[in-house]
């Protein structure tokens, strides 16, 4: 009995190491590495390659390595009886906070466009806004939501939020549905997006949002890249519904060099580094699922299939 690591990435190594180091006794592989399939019972992947999971006959469960896990269920070829786990780690709900209130920050105090002005030996002192003056409007309000809500505030920014279902016990405004949805990106000076990709939310962050927002307001995309309408976006910041942009997700990663966001001067760009799970962090929870599942019990962290997430 053993895991296996897919991943699309170099980072195989580290991940076997981590989970290696803290429990010896269970074998993990990585993808195509002289591995006994038919002992191979979980599969811990990111991006893996679609249909690759159909190697393993005796597979019991499937562990995305990080919270998103849309990339799971683009694999049309996955059983649906196999449970699918993802990753609930402190790390990425702090790091996320502190991303976004550093962002959030550069974009009151006009860092980017300073940097841009650098580049072309521009010397133009600007105005600037403070904490206590902008509103920030979280779409989805999970615990990476919750956790970067809690840092705006903490420093005197003012939070909105937003859900399509469930509505947490906050201490800020929390709208609902479609029907609130306008209310609430009228109080959105900053717009972080921070919601699961699903078929209803996809392209979610289209014209339609984008001028429902105050004027000049600003957009931070930290979730997926299918979620934000990229043609709706360039449209909007030329029109002056939004100033700017931080997008640190995308539809294709890498970012195609040719693409017209790298040479926005309202767009900024990073590459899907906002929060990243931390293998040494993670894998206990990883540890403790493959015994559970091995054993027949329930898994932690188990997600919905219906809400996909």
């Amino acid at each position: 009995m053993a895991i296996v690591i897919v991943r699309n990435d170099n980072l195989v190594e580290v991940w076997k190491d981590a989970l290696s180091s803290q429990a010896p006794d269970i074998p993990v592989y990585g993808f195509g590495e002289g591995i006994p399939e038919s002992d191979i019972k979980m599969a811990a992947v990111w991006k893996h390659p679609p249909g690759s999971l159909n190697a393993y006959p005796n597979l019991l469960g499937i562990q995305g390595l990080g919270a998103g896990v849309d990339f799971i269920f683009d694999d049309i070829e996955i059983r649906e009886d196999l449970p699918i786990m993802r990753v609930v780690d402190p790390y990425l709900a702090s790091d996320m906070a502190e991303f976004v209130l550093a962002v959030s920050t550069g974009m009151l105090k006009k860092l980017q466009d300073y940097k841009y002005k650098e580049s072309l030996s521009v010397w133009k002192p600007q105005s600037y806004e403070r904490f206590k003056e902008v509103t920030v409007g979280i779409m989805g309000l999970g615990k990476l939501g919750l956790s970067v809500a809690q840092a705006l505030e903490s420093v005197g920014f003012s939070v909105v939020g937003w859900t399509r279902n469930s509505v947490p016990e906050v201490n800020f405004p929390v709208f609902r549905g479609s029907a609130e949805r306008a209310q609430f990106l009228s109080r959105s000076q900053i717009l972080v997006c921070l919601l699961p990709l699903t078929p209803e939310t996809r392209g979610i962050l289209n014209r339609d949002v984008f001028s429902a927002l105050p004027t000049g307001a600003r957009l931070i995309n930290v979730a997926r890249g299918p979620l934000l309408n990229d043609a709706d976006l360039l449209y909007a910041l030329e029109q002056g519904m939004l100033s700017e942009a931080c997008l640190d997700v995308f539809h294709t990663e890498p970012l195609a060099r040719d693409h017209p966001f790298w040479n926005h001067p309202a767009v900024h760009i990073t590459p899907h580094i906002a929060s990243v799970s931390d293998p040494k962090s993670v894998a206990p929870q990883i540890i403790s699922n493959y015994r559970k599942i091995i054993k027949g019990e329930v898994p932690e962290n188990l997600v919905s299939r219906s809400a996909g997430y």
